[in-house]
């Protein structure tokens, strides 16, 4: 009796667990999914900025508009999408990086906080933010 118990609690745990393959998808009907898988060698010139906390780099040629990656404290990355989340893409959804905010030049422009990724005035989507970790000297940047 017990063994049944026991392979019916087993097997209910197994088949009701989620899968976390879609753990950073979200319900934003805005921006497309488009596949990430970025390794970045922190030993390359170009990388220099993110081996220091509050070091940051624009990604131009990945994304939907680009990805802007920063070095929090040496143990915390992030990676957010350049593209405003609330509104279709278009030219002017494209996010300009201005300090830690970032503003689309679309009419009524929204800023966003590149330290968090929310909306200045909390309302809306946030930034889409990507996953990173890092390996020795290489950030993993994938969604």
């Amino acid at each position: 009796m017990r063994f049944l118990l026991l392979s019916i609690g087993i097997f209910y745990l197994l088949t009701s667990c989620k899968s976390d393959e879609n753990v950073l998808q979200d319900d934003n009907n805005f921006l497309p999914n488009v596949p990430v898988n970025i390794q970045l060698n922190l030993d390359l010139p170009q990388y220099t900025n993110l081996k220091f906390p509050g070091g940051t780099f624009i990604l131009d040629d990945f994304g939907i508009n680009g990805i802007y990656v920063s070095n929090l404290n040496n143990s915390i990355f992030n990676a957010f999408e350049l593209t405003d989340p609330n509104r279709p893409v278009q030219s002017c959804s494209k996010l300009t990086v201005e300090g830690i905010n970032a503003t689309s030049s679309c009419e009524g422009a929204l800023m966003y906080n590149l330290l968090d990724g929310q909306r200045s005035d909390k309302k809306g989507f946030t930034l889409r933010r990507y996953s990173i970790s890092k390996n020795g000297n290489t950030l993993l940047i994938t969604n």
